[in-house]
């Protein structure tokens, strides 16, 4: 049998209200709610440009249960697409968009889509060149609190050359997220299954790389700053070779994007100096992201003479921060975040002749040691008990050993002087 493709995408959250974001522009959340929908667009021509023959939907596709006409008419219209174009679709309900909670303006899905229901783990075919390539088989939950473990009902035997498992659940005990049809990986494992099409984590991750392969392909499009949210969203696309996955590729399909980096206010000596450091930041993201809109956030760390300049007046930040916008472009900045400390001066410490002064001595003495001298001073410091440091420092190479001293230097340092 020929090689075969699905895609694979999850909690989509179509029409999201964005209401806690409108400090950045009335505007934003507008833009935030269209970028949902568009995300949406995004990923059904994404499937038919990779030429799947399926797009699984691991739940969530709506918010929660004032599921909004604009986008269920949106979500609809894109499944009729890919009706036209002959690709199945197979949705199943999470936690934000069960069965028996909301409304729904559609009377029935376009054919070739398959909405698996409640009551029990139901299987539907997907057939390329004629012959069954696979079964997906798929659960709904009916209410938004599940907490039974719905990966015990999947199927134990095959029956096909290739099995999907289509589930809306947390898997292996994710803490940043509720514990809806919680289930071990162990779980995952004990089905006949070889693709498990998760939904409910917001980040990527793919919990078992190997048979059967277990992946979040994350958030369709991101909706905050929280870190599962930021970064590059999209859906994941699946070769298969008969009975075997040939490849996964992530597909990046948001339309406006989160990120949170930080600034190393190093060599930095006055606010103008900042501003066009942080002004070249933003320009590097917005091209890493191939011109999608950016909601920025940024911290300022590092020691430098901006330091002082930035702690002159109450309100430095947030002017550097106006300007910033202003100047904007594709660029929206949400926050700047000071955690900057003014440059330490080596010489004065040691001639105040304190423990500062003392440490100073200790490391510098250490910086002139020989690989092999400074191996075993960081060796002898881990406790006679500290089984893990220990065996961390006994395979530990000169190069690293000097990195870790810069590093426990500079953390004293900080500590000691109080960042003043």
């Amino acid at each position: 049998m020929a090689r075969w493709r699905f895609v694979h995408a999850a909690d989509l959250h179509l029409d999201t209200p964005f209401a806690g974001l409108a400090r950045l522009g009335a505007e934003v959340p507008g833009l935030l709610r269209d970028a949902s929908l568009q995300a949406w667009d995004n990923l059904v021509q994404a499937t038919l440009d990779h030429g799947a023959h399926a797009l699984l939907l691991a739940g969530d596709i709506y918010d929660g249960p004032e599921r909004g006409l604009r986008a269920q008419l949106r979500f609809r219209d894109g499944l009729q697409r890919l009706s036209d174009r002959g690709v199945r679709v197979f949705l199943v309900r999470g936690n934000h968009d069960p069965v028996a909670e909301g409304w729904s303006a559609i009377g029935a899905w376009p054919e070739g889509v398959t909405e698996f229901g409640h009551e029990r783990v139901e299987s539907a075919p997907i057939t390329v060149e004629g012959h069954e390539a696979a079964r997906v088989h798929g659960i709904s939950y009916a209410r938004r609190d599940t907490r039974e473990n719905l990966a015990r009902r999947f199927p134990g035997e095959r029956t096909a050359p290739f099995a999907i498992g289509l589930l809306h659940a947390n898997a292996g005990g994710n803490p940043d997220h509720a514990a809806y049809a919680p289930c071990s990986l162990d779980d995952l494992r004990a089905a006949a299954i070889d693709y498990w099409a998760l939904g409910h984590i917001h980040g990527r991750e793919t919990l078992i790389p190997e048979r059967p392969c277990a992946v979040y392909p994350g958030v369709l499009q991101g909706r905050s700053p929280k870190p599962t949210e930021t970064g590059p969203k999209g859906a994941t696309l699946v070769e298969v070779d008969g009975e075997r996955i040939a490849e996964t590729r992530f597909l990046p399909l948001d339309v406006v994007r989160f990120e949170l980096r930080e600034q190393d206010v190093a060599g930095i000596a006055d606010l103008a100096g900042l501003r066009d450091a942080l002004a070249d930041l933003a320009d590097g993201v917005v091209r890493e992201a191939e011109g999608r809109t950016i909601i920025l956030r940024v911290t300022l760390t590092g020691r430098a003479p901006v330091h002082t300049e930035l702690r002159r007046a109450p309100d430095t930040l947030d002017g550097l921060l106006d300007e910033l916008r202003e100047q904007a472009g594709r660029v929206w900045w949400d926050k700047l975040t000071d955690a900057t400390a003014p440059p330490i001066d080596r010489d004065a410490i040691r001639a105040r002749g304190d423990f500062a002064a003392d440490l100073l001595t200790e490391t510098d003495a250490l910086r002139a040691a020989d690989d092999e001298t400074l191996l075993a001073e960081l060796r002898a410091w881990a406790e006679p008990r500290d089984r893990k440091t220990r065996t961390l420092l006994s395979g530990l190479d000169a190069e690293t050993a000097r990195e870790i001293l810069e590093a426990a230097e500079s953390e004293a340092l900080d500590r000691l002087e109080g960042g003043e």
